[in-house]
């Protein structure tokens, strides 16, 4: 399929248009593409401008085949807001929004993603919220990675080091070009076969460029094409158009084309990554100390690590994306590298089941997440992934019910707060087996008394103060098999060996209660004790440590697409 791309318009669409026209019946494209501004700047409207996008609006000018458009460094006109309100992105026929944030797939088959606007410095964590504004976050930008792959990606800005290793001479006025890692990580994430951004007053075309190969896919090549469009009417005369075919069909090219460069986006002196035995902290568990090992040795603290070397973090390079199943607004699913639970654990799951619930904001705790729109969203959305996790469980587990537990260590001297999602028979949970051992666990171990607590009642992740570890117990709400054959009641108590009566949270797929056991600042507390305590009661006490429970790369994306496969109708993520 032939396509066609231009720079910036900046309210000369009407000629812009006329011109498309003209190549269109020459050529015949399937798609064009304006990047950039294709109106006015506000602050410098006239009269004729106003009266062009009333007319574009209204259908006055004609577009002679689909045209996208994207949002740049300018806000959109009031009135072209106005109407892609009404409709699904169409301002008139044949003209589409793409979205600030969006993956576009076209009729063509053709995957486009786009980030539009400047980076907005006063937002750090989680996702822009108006659709029409130019600027993006970081979080736009992590949550576009989950688009996993692009045959376009559309920016405003260009991506960090895109001029490294290249021989291509940049322009004398190339001055000033706006660079963002979230772009270039975006771009090493998705490899793309082309990245067009816009560079108003030049055209700059980098030698295709090689991403690492996929572990899957080993002998294909990922190359990018990296493009910047000047603006239409630049002073220097330079381009603004570009044609090219592209088939979304074909594969990347498993042979290197000639003259192709080493990515410019793998940081050379980014932190390396340490074998998991070694490394301070692992992607889904906190090593232990190495002070008893060598009792001698003053051990120096180290910084704790920075988004790009979290490895609970969208933002790090290493992050192990195949283990992401879900990616929402403010916070994502994944398998847990080396999980309690295997395939063979619960007869009616083919896959551990062993889930993170991971914010996208890097904070040590849910309470110390700086903005308090972004903390209360990010815990109202974590507890909904829960609730759709024990639904789809209920769902799955008729024959023999499943039950779950999910738990939470926050401390302030942590790395990314996280939950840990487990499945549990049922009858153990109705049994009060599973409150039973975390609380006799806790007492073998000395530490503080479990107290209970409402559900629903931490919904904006502030009731609790100081360090602590909580834990909610799920069960479905559909009567149990008693071992004497009869039915239990739906609704006896859920934890009858509790030291104290438990608040219960009754709800459509279940009914659950809520333990908190506080920590005093400053003690010892295991980071493993949630692990432990379900190791016991499931009997796998072999299974304990998670480095002793690794898997080959091949059976952890196995495993992943499994679940996600298994749990696609319950993810509202694909809503968002």
């Amino acid at each position: 399929m032939r396509s066609i791309i231009t720079g910036s318009v900046k309210g000369q669409f009407p000629t812009v248009f006329a011109k498309l026209s003209k190549l269109h019946v020459q050529k015949s494209f399937s798609l064009a593409i304006i990047l950039g501004d294709l109106f006015a700047d506000a602050t410098e409207t006239s009269a004729e401008d106003e009266k062009n996008v009333k007319s574009l609006v209204e259908g006055g000018i004609s577009i002679p085949l689909p045209t996208y458009f994207t949002l740049g460094s300018r806000p959109l006109p009031p009135l072209v807001i106005e109407k892609l309100e009404k409709t699904e992105n169409e301002v008139c026929p044949n003209l589409y929004f793409l979205n600030k944030r969006s993956t576009t797939k076209t009729s063509e088959g053709l995957r486009i993603v786009t980030l539009g606007g400047s980076l907005d410095p006063a937002v750090t964590a989680g996702l822009s919220k108006e659709r029409f504004l130019p600027f993006h976050t970081e979080g736009d930008a992590h949550a576009l990675r989950g688009s996993k792959s692009a045959d376009i990606l559309i920016t405003s800005h260009w991506p960090l080091s895109i001029r490294s290793g290249s021989r291509v001479k940049s322009p004398d006025q190339l001055t000033n070009q706006l660079e963002e890692q979230c772009v270039a990580d975006l771009c090493s994430a998705l490899r793309p076969r082309y990245h067009f951004t816009t560079s108003d007053e030049t055209f700059y075309e980098r030698e295709p460029f090689l991403h690492l190969s996929d572990q899957s896919q080993p002998e294909t090549r990922f190359v990018t094409r990296f493009i910047s469009l000047a603006a239409f009417d630049n002073p220097y005369k330079q381009k603004w158009l570009y044609a090219f075919s592209i088939d979304p069909t074909t594969v990347s090219p498993s042979i290197i084309p000639p003259g192709i460069t080493a990515s410019p986006l793998i940081d050379s002196k980014k932190r390396p990554l340490l074998p998991e035995g070694e490394s301070s902290y692992s992607r889904f568990a906190q090593s232990p100390s190495n002070a008893q090992e060598h009792p001698k040795k003053r051990l120096r603290r180290q910084p704790p690590p920075t988004p790009r070397e979290c490895f609970f973090c969208l933002a790090n390079p290493n992050v192990a994306t195949h283990l992401i199943t879900s990616i929402a607004n403010e916070s994502y699913l994944a398998t847990a590298k080396g999980p309690l639970t295997n395939s063979s654990t619960f007869s009616s799951l083919r896959y551990p089941a062993h889930i993170l619930i991971v914010p996208l904001a890097h904070s040590p705790t849910l309470r110390t997440i700086p903005d308090p729109e972004c903390r209360t969203s990010t815990v109202m959305e974590m507890h909904r992934y829960r609730r759709a996790l024990q639904s789809y469980l209920s769902h799955s587990s008729k024959n023999v019910p499943l039950g779950a537990v999910t738990w939470e260590l926050s401390r302030a001297a942590g790395i990314h707060i996280h939950w840990q999602f487990l499945p549990v028979a049922a009858e153990l949970v109705e049994k009060g087996l599973v409150a039973a051992a975390f609380r006799v666990e806790a007492e073998n171990e000395r530490y503080a008394a479990f107290h209970a607590s409402t559900p629903s009642s931490d919904s904006t992740g502030t009731s609790s103060e100081g360090d602590y570890f909580r834990l909610w117990i799920w069960r479905p709400n559909a009567p149990l098999l008693a071992p004497n054959g009869t039915k239990e009641a739906a609704d006896s108590a859920i934890s009858p060996l509790a030291v104290a009566p438990s608040p219960v949270s009754r709800e459509a797929s279940g009914i659950e209660i809520s333990l908190t056991l506080p920590i005093p600042p400053n003690a010892r507390f295991d980071a493993q004790f949630g692990r432990r305590v379900m190791a016991k009661l499931l009997r796998l006490e072999t299974r304990i440590d998670w480095r002793d429970c690794g898997q080959e790369v091949e059976d952890e994306r196995r495993d992943a697409e499994a679940f996600k496969k298994a749990f696609r109708p319950w993810d509202f993520a694909f809503d968002v």
